[in-house]
């Protein structure tokens, strides 16, 4: 397993906000540019990038609503051979990036496979579809009004990338991002809502008795 550096863009301003910090997997088939992703993200590079042995880890912290948000993420390998490590890395994911190449429908068809395993592994796990290589759209084998309805069908996020030009990259992840931290807030909420009303009742008790 490789480990790439670190990047945190947190000024010294933003570090006394509370961080939160979310696990994103990527899956896909080889060669669909999972890599190539993640290091646009990362290191704003496209290079060619060794093949994935098992998973490479690294994390980027951003800011959503001026709080800074840390993406650890697993960037799974895609050979046949490794697919039966990948569910230890997203078993415990609150967020999974299903990637394939919109230039072979045998990705795509591929990238269904996973969505669905991970619907029935761990069906909470929010799940974007993402189609890369756009920057070769003259040579697309799926159209994109199929994959929408399919991604509606399964209650996925959708978007279309170009690593290669930086093409929604960066929109992928803020979109994610931005998903997972109103859940947080959300669920926040809700266990201080929980716990008010433990102390309202209580309260009643206590009074009853007086």
């Amino acid at each position: 397993m490789s480990k790439r550096n670190e990047i945190r863009p947190v000024t010294g301003t933003q570090i006394s906000r509370k961080m939160l910090s979310f696990k994103i997997v990527l899956l896909g088939e080889y060669s669909v540019g999972k890599s190539s992703l993640v290091n646009r993200l990362v290191k704003d590079q496209f290079n060619k990038i060794p093949s994935t042995i098992g998973a490479a880890y690294c994390t980027f912290t951003i800011q959503i609503n001026n709080t800074p948000v840390k993406l650890e993420i697993w960037d799974t390998a895609g050979q046949e051979r490794f697919h039966g490590l990948v569910p230890m890395y997203y078993r415990h994911a609150q967020a999974a990036i299903v990637v394939y190449d919109v230039t072979n429908r045998v990705t795509f068809e591929k990238a269904k496979k996973w969505i669905k395993e991970l619907q029935n592994q761990v069906p909470s796990t929010l799940t974007m579809l993402v189609g890369n290589k756009l920057d070769l759209n003259i040579c697309r084998s799926v159209e994109f009004d199929e994959l929408q309805k399919f991604a509606d069908e399964n209650n996925l996020l959708f978007m279309e990338t170009s690593a290669k030009h930086s093409v929604n990259v960066t929109d992928v992840f803020k979109t994610i991002a931005r998903k997972l931290s109103k859940i947080e807030t959300a669920n926040a909420d809700d266990g201080r809502s929980q716990h008010l009303l433990v102390g309202s009742e209580n309260d009643d008790k206590r009074n009853c008795c007086m």
